[in-house]
Order: C-alpha cells, then sequence, then structure tokens
C-alpha cells in the first residue's frame, strides 16, 4: 500500500541521514563497543562465571537485607578517609614502629624460647594422646594429689598472675 512504501522510504532516509552523520571515529568506537559487548556476552555464556555472578547477585541481596551493604560501604569510606589524610610523617612513624616491632621480636633469645614452647606442646600432645583416659572424679582427685600436678598447677597461676599484672602496668 501507499503508507508503507512512504514509511519505508522514510526508514531509508532516516538510516541514510544517520549513516551521513557518523563520522569514521565514530563507526570505529562503536564496532569496538560491540566487540566488547560481545566479549562479555561469551564470557557470561562460561558455567563457572555465570555461577560466580549469580553467588555475587545472591550475597549482594543478603547483605543488603541484613544492612550489612550499607556498613561495609561506610568501612569502604572510613578505609579510604584514613589513606587520604595519612601524611607523610604518619606513615614513616608507622614504618619506624613496625621496624622497632621487628628488631625486638627477631633476635636470638626469642626465636630459642619460641622454639623451646613448640617442641614443648609437640611432646605434651603426643604424651597426652598415648595416655587413656580414665576413671572419674576420684581419679582425678587422686592425680591432683601427685606433686608433678601440683607442680604444674602452681606454675600456670603463677604465670596468670604474671601476664595480668604485666598487662594493668
Amino acid at each position: 500500500s501507499m503508507s508503507n512504501e512512504a514509511g519505508a522510504a522514510e526508514l531509508i532516509c532516516l538510516a541514510q541521514a544517520a549513516q551521513d552523520a557518523l563520522t569514521d571515529s565514530m563507526v570505529e568506537r562503536l564496532a569496538v563497543t560491540g566487540a566488547n559487548v560481545m566479549e562479555v556476552a561469551n564470557s557470561l555464556n562460561d558455567e563457572d562465571t555465570k555461577d560466580a555472578i549469580l553467588n555475587i547477585i545472591e550475597q549482594l541481596t543478603e547483605l543488603h537485607k541484613s544492612g550489612a551493604l550499607d556498613t561495609l560501604f561506610q568501612l569502604v569510606t572510613v578505609i579510604h578517609a584514613t589513606k587520604e589524610a595519612c601524611t607523610d610523617g604518619m606513615v614513616e612513624r608507622m614504618f619506624q614502629f613496625a621496624e622497632s616491632m621487628v628488631t625486638n621480636l627477631a633476635n636470638e633469645e626469642v626465636a630459642e624460647m619460641a622454639h623451646e614452647l613448640h617442641v614443648s606442646l609437640q611432646e605434651a600432645a603426643e604424651e597426652t594422646a598415648k595416655e587413656p583416659v580414665s576413671g572419674g572424679l576420684f581419679s582425678t582427685i587422686s592425680m591432683l594429689s601427685k606433686p608433678e600436678t601440683q607442680k604444674s598447677l602452681q606454675f600456670l597461676l603463677s604465670f596468670s598472675s604474671k601476664i595480668q599484672a604485666h598487662c594493668n602496668d
């Protein structure tokens, strides 16, 4: 019909006008965009990628429902603000503090103590694993009467009080 022909002619004119208006650089950018869209579409066809994206969406929904998403964004904002606020002097002081901590801890005595502690824990674990657990309350009372048990308890109590005293200084 006549109106269909007029509509088709209009559409052809419109397409021609659009083609004339596009510069070479615009055509190039559209081609690149199209290629990028195809690349994303192809990667979405991959099962692992699809599962990962669906998982992320589910997790985001849960975070949003619980209000944790807002907290997460607040935390990111605080971290960013802190990073921006750090002056060179502050960074330098933090580095000096970390350096002094490493120097204090990285000495032969501390290394030796850590090694002895590791060996003692390992030996105690092996020894305890070998011994069968037997008896009830009376065998526990009997064990408490042994001098080595009392010595161990005295050591633990002394150690505990020394730690508390140092922490309160």
